[in-house]
């Protein structure tokens, strides 16, 4: 179909062709680009949240702790909020009122946590195990699946730096009465110093990063196809204009004369009309206008040359004829007879005039 189908056709085929198949690649990079910056935008985030968290970590490590530690001592209940991760914990907790943050999640996550809902899953202990493997890594991102849903998480090694939380992390010993009879001597003990015990992670569902990638990757995607539309429509328009609309006549003009139909009258007419504004122009469809224009006033002045040939071939045939219908006459006996009796009359006068 495409070898008989007109050019202006063919091309818009071809360029439909070459659109869509940039649509469809540059959809799906854009796609997956959109996705990346969406999963950065939430990496950003939640590395902000930690860093807010971990302020808020080292406030109540340094400045409250210091002033509830002697209630810790001599009450018999434990008081959580000298825990920095508790401050932390309620500090987001208060953050996840917000609507924007309300899907948010986040986890001190550790090996031998105080609190068990702390304890690292499986999943959670391969992260810190990267994280003692490689202290380089500052921290991780990535999708996983938990209780069907698909979750986006981005975590940062716990690294115990303050001395002063031994007091409660060294040894049931050592830990305040309060303490153990909150928690017991069981977990939450033995933890070292400057090295990787558990990770801060904080959840979203991916959904919201997806969604958010999608809603782009469909306003851009219905963008280029829009433009990609008026593109083509612009494009058939200007080749019917600068292209096609000129090499009609051109195609014409070829066909006449492989056939030779064209007639000198024609070929004016042609080259007046339709082949002087396509001359006219200076690209390559000027140069051969200009071709075919030399070529039609070649016609014209060959069927003008060839008239004159008729004309004189026809005047020589005529004066032919004449003198070929002369000669019969002078040949013939008849003529020849009479021109023996005019010898003789002539003869008979001379010799009257010459006896008077």
């Amino acid at each position: 179909m495409l070898k008989t189908s007109k050019l202006a056709t063919k091309f818009t085929l071809l360029l439909s062709l070459v659109f869509v198949s940039a649509i469809v690649v540059s959809g799906l990079l854009l796609s997956r680009a959109l996705e990346k910056r969406a999963e950065g935008d939430i990496t950003y985030r939640g590395q902000l949240i930690s860093e807010m968290i971990n302020s808020v970590r080292y406030y109540t490590g340094e400045r409250v702790a210091p002033l509830l530690m002697p209630l810790v001592e001599t009450q018999s209940t434990f008081v959580p909020e000298v825990i920095p991760s508790f401050s932390a914990r309620e500090v987001f907790e208060t953050l996840r009122k917000n609507s924007e943050y309300k899907d948010y999640f986040y986890k001190d996550a550790f090996l031998n946590p105080t609190n068990l809902r702390d304890k690292a899953d499986t999943f959670e202990a391969e992260i810190i195990d990267r994280f003692r493997k490689d202290p380089k890594l500052k921290s991780v991102s990535n999708f996983r699946d938990s209780f069907g849903e698909q979750l986006f998480y981005t975590a940062r090694p716990f690294v115990l730096k303050n001395p002063a939380c031994l007091r409660c992390h060294s040894t049931p010993e050592v830990a305040p009465k309060s303490h153990i009879a909150s928690y017991g001597s069981e977990n939450g003990f033995n933890w070292p110093l400057n090295k990787v015990i558990g990770t801060q992670i904080i959840y979203v569902p991916a959904s919201q990063v997806l969604e958010n990638a999608r809603q782009a990757s469909v306003l851009f995607i219905g963008i280029f196809v829009a433009i990609f539309a008026i593109v083509i429509l612009l494009i058939n328009y200007l080749l019917k204009r600068n292209v096609i609309q000129p090499i009609k006549p051109l195609a014409q003009i070829a066909q006449k004369i492989s056939a030779d139909e064209m007639t000198g009258e024609e070929a004016e007419e042609f080259e007046r009309k339709k082949l002087a504004p396509i001359a006219k122009r200076t690209d390559e469809l000027g140069q051969l206008g200009r071709v075919f224009q030399g070529m039609v006033r070649e016609i014209h002045a060959r069927e003008q040359q060839l008239r004159q040939q008729l004309q004189k071939l026809s005047l020589e045939i005529d004066e032919a004829k004449r003198s070929r219908q002369v000669a019969e006459i002078t040949e013939s006996e008849t003529f020849q007879q009479l021109k023996q009796e005019a010898k003789e009359l002539r003869s008979k006068r001379d010799i009257t005039n010459s006896n008077p």
